[in-house]
């Protein structure tokens, strides 16, 4: 068959390396490998620029198919960079497999979505904002690409913000991020109306902290963030704890601001 490999190294580990690839862990007498296996080559035609199928026989191959514990077939991993990073057992209906392979397959902008989220975090939301315009525009369902965008437009336009990521639901790899654009779209909406926060002594520095967030110095807005929870955690339902937690989904847990930040809010909690 068209798809079969005898070179694993060659047809998956090293091509995955420029091209995701589609490894169908298959072999003759599986019934639902017979089923899967055509839904598989239809759309390995249809999105040959977005990833490579690859067809094994775990019959021909059984060392292969031990260094990769598949113990049941058909078994579907996908390979990037030379290592699996999703899979799926069984033989799924189409609407399924187009399901799974859009939230699975790797952007092919993923080199340029890293160069943005760097910006991002420098504080270049307009030169990202550039980089991201044609991401977008190419890959409207790019759920990585929209939260960036949102992150960029954030601080000038809340309410566009929160729409970029209506799309971003639960289930995507990218949802907490969004959680956090609509979180701070709400802190902000405070920050712009502050008639809309009780009168309190940590009043002022909660609204400070807010501006410091939209502003984008999310340092001095974590800072001031903590120092309300721990002055008064139960201020605006919690809001000065909730827009830590905002901030920590936008940077992402290995920010190093991130990890700093934790350690201080726990201690500012407990």
């Amino acid at each position: 068959m068209a798809y079969d490999t005898d070179d694993f190294e060659r047809d998956v580990i090293e091509r995955s390396r420029t091209l995701p690839v589609l490894v169908d862990f298959w072999a003759e007498w599986c019934g639902p490998c017979k089923v899967l296996g055509p839904v598989l080559e239809k759309l390995a035609g249809e999105q040959s620029d977005r990833w490579a199928l690859a067809k094994l026989d775990t019959e021909a191959f059984p060392h292969i198919s031990a260094r990769y514990g598949i113990r049941s077939i058909p078994n579907v991993k996908l390979f990037v960079d030379g290592e699996v990073v999703d899979e799926f057992v069984g033989a799924l209906p189409e609407p399924a497999v187009v399901q799974w392979l859009s939230k699975a397959i790797p952007s092919r902008y993923r080199a340029q979505l890293a160069d943005a989220r760097q910006m991002l975090d420098e504080g270049g939301a307009g030169p990202a904002l550039e980089l991201l315009r044609p991401i977008v525009a190419a890959e409207p369902d790019n759920h990585e690409a929209l939260v960036l965008t949102a992150r960029a437009v954030l601080p000038d336009d809340p309410v566009k913000a929160s729409t970029l990521v209506e799309r971003v639901t639960l289930g995507s790899p990218h949802y907490d991020e969004a959680e956090a654009v609509r979180a701070l779209r709400s802190s902000f909406a405070k920050a712009d109306d502050p008639g809309l926060l009780p009168d309190s002594p940590v009043r002022e520095a909660y609204l400070q902290a807010l501006r410091d967030a939209r502003a984008g110095d999310f340092e001095a807005a974590l800072e001031g963030l903590i120092d309300v929870v721990r002055r008064d955690r139960r201020y605006d339902d919690d809001g000065a704890r909730k827009g830590c937690i905002a901030i920590f989904n936008l940077l992402g847990n290995d920010h190093e601001l991130t990890r700093r930040s934790r350690s201080a809010l726990s201690r500012a909690l407990f």
